[in-house]
């Protein structure tokens, strides 16, 4: 599931993140590329851990975000921390909050994520709610989620 965040919705993440220094890198980088989340995070993992050639048919993102989805959807913490932002969500130190828990998160299962690329799935999680990312699974390899013909 490809998310792109809208300009309003960047420049209010940059309104509520403005003295969270990561946090604008990952905003500017955003905008550059129009709000694509997948190719945001792609430049920013590029710029922290150098360029990472994948397999073909595979994506950074999308290996990322599935070992994040086992991580994140039974961490209550983190769960709690988003429930209370979307309850909030004007408030600059919730959202601050639930980067830094990600980035922590991340850390403790050893995943190197910096608060500049926790900035993007965050807004990513928060764009298409976490229970939708909690359920998400990607469809089976060759599936094109269309019925073979004669059915």
């Amino acid at each position: 599931m490809d998310a792109q965040l809208t300009s309003n919705e960047i420049n209010v993440a940059r309104e509520l993140l403005s003295s969270y220094a990561p946090a604008k890198h990952a905003l500017d980088v955003l905008e550059k590329h129009n709000g694509n989340c997948d190719t945001s995070f792609d430049e920013l993992w590029g710029e922290q851990n150098g360029m990472l050639i994948m397999p073909e048919g595979k994506s950074l993102w999308q290996t990322t975000l599935k070992v994040l989805r086992q991580e994140l959807c039974g961490d209550e913490g983190f769960r709690g921390q988003l429930k209370e932002y979307t309850k909030n969500p004007g408030s600059t130190p919730l959202l601050t909050g639930v980067i830094v828990s990600l980035v922590g998160v991340a850390a403790a299962h050893g995943l190197p994520l910096d608060p500049a690329i926790a900035t993007v799935v965050v807004l990513y999680i928060l764009k298409i709610g976490l229970n939708i990312f909690c359920d998400y699974t990607e469809p089976p390899t060759g599936n094109s989620g269309t019925l073979p013909p004669g059915n």
